[in-house]
């Protein structure tokens, strides 16, 4: 039986895209007369399928694009036009459409071609599921836009934080203190409560198991129905079978494998930080150099050890000597670069400070007092940068208030001192202000972070450019072992070995391992990581799609759909 042929997709056409609101690279313009195009990841992202053999784990913008033509585009291998112009624009940015449409991709090619494939070939189904997640995309994209990210990212994220940490210790510290037999679960559930995790599963009742996971699938697809009610158009929002599909997919396949799988898992969540410590310390650490690096200018004999001990000794005496001098010169050398730096920092800072414009007025949240915060001619100032809940998380988690309690009511004098103090370093667009506020803004950029998370978190959930098994075989007790303890050993590795005796307490490696082991633990259990999974994706959606928040998912399909839901 011959397949007949594909016909080209007319859904898909793109629409003349808007002007980039940011792009990783720049162009140049062709003309004056030519319209303003998107930026593009490389010169080689949007070409054919490459001519080598690209392996499923492959995540190159070559092996990338080759996958999104193979499943979304299977008729351009005879017409080789560039992606952007096959596919329907998702944001304004080429590097974060090749990301979302790879995802795409691996979730039609798992998901929908392995029963559609069997009814038919033809492309109008995926076409139709393809347009909806791009006008859904673009519709958060211009949503994103309103929203304060610098506040949502600095302070309310982190505040979520802070209240898992602490209802973690309080949970735990119960269990100690308690004469009667407590479990850490129920009372972390009594005190940040959230219905997708109710009941609390317990092992001597496993229907408990089985009913909170169900509750947890329902309120998935409750919160991707309530997104899809805001951001689809009516006429999309009427075709309840595509509308369903979506739900299934984004519900189910992506929150169900992030938030409600393996992101939630201690080793998981414990192998992203050693991640992260090894970024931090390749930009921090200098790269060796050719001058640097210690050329072997030992001759045979000593290289195998047949001079006299005494000649070996004096060679190392000498190489010793050497050594000290060297540490000491460079150490003098780096003190002294970060005085020169810190002087300039308030040159400049004094400077420029007047001259660069005045920070937004700050978005209050929906659920919390303004008593505190500073108003002026009716409006809400911003917030001082020292007064974000990044810094304070920070304290929580070294625990600063138990093990140094001096250092801890030393760093809140010092902030009060910058913050309310005569010369106002730290208030509201002072100089320290000013200049973190311009820090965080310029090294914290969407287009260059968003197209690196999307790569990653497409390798976390579609390892080899496919779904994860179903039931993929969880790490052992040793091996969850191990990973924490990398884990600590690297962040011991950031630490120098003063600071590890100061603040750790303890001579050897293996008391600090032991601490450090110990603060890791409040990510081990997955259940208590799903409430602050849950609450942060809440919280998102609330910020992005404020309706949610004022009205109920039956209300707004009942406002978009009439009486035809």
């Amino acid at each position: 039986m011959t397949q007949p042929s594909l016909r080209a997709p007319t859904n898909l056409q793109p629409r003349p895209k808007a002007v980039p609101t940011f792009s990783s690279t720049s162009i140049a313009a062709k003309s004056t007369s030519t319209p303003p195009l998107r930026s593009s990841p490389s010169s080689t992202s949007r070409q054919s399928s490459p001519a080598r053999s690209i392996g499923p784990s492959d995540v190159s913008d070559k092996a990338t694009a080759a996958l999104i033509r193979r499943v979304l585009c299977p008729q351009s291998h005879a017409e080789p036009r560039p992606i952007d112009e096959l596919l329907p624009p998702l944001t304004s940015s080429n590097d974060v459409d090749l990301q979302l449409y790879a995802i795409i991709a691996v979730v039609v090619k798992d998901l929908v071609y392995s029963w559609y494939g069997k009814i038919t070939p033809d492309q109008g189904f995926v076409e139709e599921v393809v347009r909806i997640v791009a006008h859904c995309t673009r519709a958060l994209e211009s949503r994103l836009r309103t929203i304060d990210l610098e506040g949502l990212i600095l302070d309310e994220i982190p505040e979520l934080i802070e209240g898992h940490i602490h209802a973690y210790r309080v949970s735990h510290q119960s269990e100690h203190l308690s004469p009667l037999l407590t479990d850490p679960r129920i009372i972390y559930h009594n005190l940040i409560p959230h219905p997708a995790l109710s009941p609390v599963p317990d092992t001597t009742a496993p229907s408990t198991a089985t009913e909170q996971q169900e509750h947890e699938a329902q309120y998935r697809q409750l919160l991707v129905q309530g997104a899809l009610a805001v951001l689809l158009p009516t006429e999309d929002l009427e075709n309840a079978c595509l509308r369903t599909l979506v739900a299934d997919v984004i519900a189910d396949s992506i929150l169900g494998s992030s938030v409600g799988g393996k992101v939630c898992e201690g080793w998981f969540i414990w192998g992203g930080i050693t991640k992260l410590v090894e970024v931090v310390k390749a930009r921090i650490e200098p790269k060796a150099t050719g001058e640097e690096i210690e050329v072997d200018t030992r001759s045979r004999l000593e290289k195998f050890g047949l001079l006299s001990e005494k000649r070996q000794s004096k060679e190392a005496s000498k190489e010793n000597r050497r050594s000290t001098f060297s540490s000491a010169f460079w150490r003098i050398l780096q003190y002294g670069f970060l005085t020169f730096m810190t002087i300039r920092f308030v040159i400049l800072g004094v400077i420029t400070a007047s001259s660069r414009p005045m920070r937004s007025p700050w978005t209050p949240k929906t659920s919390g007092s303004s008593e505190s915060r500073p108003k002026k001619e009716g409006k809400e100032m911003a917030r001082p940068m020292l007064t974000l809940k990044i810094l304070s998380v920070i304290s929580v988690v070294l625990d600063l208030r138990t093990r140094m309690p001096w250092l801890s009511g030393s760093l809140a004098l010092l902030q009060h001192q910058l913050i309310h103090g005569s010369l106002g370093l730290a208030a509201t667009n002072g100089i320290l202000d000013q200049y973190m506020h311009h820090s965080i803004h310029t090294h914290l950029q969407p287009s260059q972070l968003l197209p690196s998370l999307l790569r990653t978190l497409r390798q976390t959930l579609f390892p080899n450019s496919s779904l994860p098994p179903p039931a993929p075989p969880a790490p052992s007790a040793i091996e969850i072992s191990n990973v924490k303890r990398t884990c600590a050993l690297s962040l011991l590795s950031l630490l120098p070995t003063a600071v590890c005796k100061q603040f750790l307490g303890g001579e050897e490696t293996g008391d600090w391992i032991g601490e450090v082991e110990g603060e890791l633990d409040a990510w081990a259990d997955e259940y208590l990581n799903k409430h602050l999974g849950y609450a942060v994706l809440e919280l998102i959606v609330i910020r992005v799609l404020p309706e949610l928040g004022e009205q109920r998912v039956e209300e707004l399909l009942k406002e978009r759909l009439g009486n035809d839901i």
